[in-house]
């Protein structure tokens, strides 16, 4: 298990001597405006159904969210959030050589090394705005048979339209495709994005509900693709995989599609707002270059001589937990990632990135100072 992910709020609280809630959480990819409304007090309401097992293969939860995305039931399974799917895919699918489009979430290739199955990696370039090259891609996966994709991706935020993925995986059906649409819902006009609906037998989406509505700690996502296709994963699938709150937290959500649908909307809006108002703020200092992406978080590359883990250890002294992108295969110790959270913690940590650069600037400044005089 790697220890790089987002979120890790509680190993900052042990070394900053303080409580896990004091500190505000940059790091992790959920909405700033949920849960949705009424989830928190349905699940307060029905506690008492931790007190029994529940059901041991999540049916009636996968019946319902399958109307709720418009997929037939038999095509969905329900599990311990998408990780279990993402460590499973390379044993259910008997792959011999995966394909991983990078720089991404590094759960795919932990997933590969564990399961002892080789991996490359096709990687964006940092010149052409890390946005993937179709041509590229086909030209890398001819020696592989699993091929993963983040759509939009973690931590670029680049996303690949519907009409150039269906076209790829049509030409290749003898090759799986696993796209990860784990922040798709953060995007305008995701309808019209999505592969859940592609009708293609080689393609597996992997469908996340902890970032778009805030629940991380239920462990839920779920895996769509064809029926026989899913039948495989369903073999491999342990018992009580989801837990009786997720369950329950699921049922809510997919019994309210109006109001959830309108939730989603209004947390797509105020995204897309606050990432241009904070990018607008970012302008104001020329040592930090900011990628345009499609969902919650933003990626920033840091021009100066400061790294990742030194804007990092200053930002964690302030108690704000940003993403550092050092470990991320296809990037380095330049790159951070924010995610979007309330306007006042946005303009705070705006504030403290331009302060993190006039220190650097002013460092900077009296080192040349110096070396002139010397």
């Amino acid at each position: 298990m790697i220890h790089g992910h987002g979120g890790n709020i509680y190993e900052v609280a042990r070394r900053f001597d303080c409580r896990p809630s004091e500190i505000i959480d940059m790091s992790s990819n959920i909405n700033p405006l949920g849960p949705p409304p009424g989830l928190l007090q349905h699940l307060k309401e029905n506690l008492e159904a931790i007190t029994r097992l529940p059901e041991v293969d999540a049916g009636s939860t996968v019946r319902r969210f399958a109307e709720f995305i418009g997929v037939e039931s038999e095509r969905l399974l329900a599990g311990n959030g998408t990780t279990q799917f993402i460590y499973a895919i390379p044993q259910v699918l008997e792959s011999a050589r995966v394909l991983i489009v990078g720089p991404t979430y590094t759960d795919y290739g932990d997933a590969c090394r564990l399961q002892g199955v080789p991996h490359i990696f096709y990687m964006t370039k940092e010149s052409e705005d890390f946005i993937p090259d179709i041509e590229a891609i086909e030209q890398d996966l001819q020696p592989a048979d699993t091929i993963f994709i983040c759509n939009p991706n973690n931590p670029t935020g680049t996303l690949i339209p519907a009409a150039d993925l269906k076209s790829l995986c049509r030409c290749y059906p003898k090759k799986n495709f696993i796209i990860d649409e784990s922040y798709l819902d953060f995007v305008p006009h995701a309808a019209n994005e999505t592969m859940v609906h592609a009708g293609l037998d080689n393609v597996i989406v992997l469908l996340s509900v902890s970032k778009i509505f805030k629940i991380p700690g239920l462990r839920t996502g779920f895996i769509t693709g064809a029926a026989a296709g899913i039948e495989k994963f369903r073999t491999h699938l342990l018992p009580w995989s989801t837990n009786s709150l997720a369950q329950l937290a699921m049922d809510y959500i997919a019994e309210h599609k109006a109001m959830i649908q309108e939730f989603i909307d209004e947390t797509r809006r105020y995204i897309s707002s606050q990432r241009q108002q904070f990018c607008n703020t970012m302008e104001k200092t020329a040592d930090l270059r900011i990628y345009n992406g499609q969902a919650s978080f933003i990626l920033l590359k840091l021009q100066g001589e400061l790294s990742a883990n030194d804007v990092w250890q200053k930002m964690a002294e302030d108690k704000i937990l940003i993403r550092s992108c050092a470990n991320v295969q296809g990037l380095s110790d330049r790159f951070i990632r924010i995610s979007l959270k309330t306007p006042e913690a946005n303009r705070l940590m705006a504030s403290r990135l331009l302060a993190i650069d006039r220190g650097a600037e002013k460092s900077r400044g009296g080192l040349t100072a110096l070396r002139m005089a010397s």
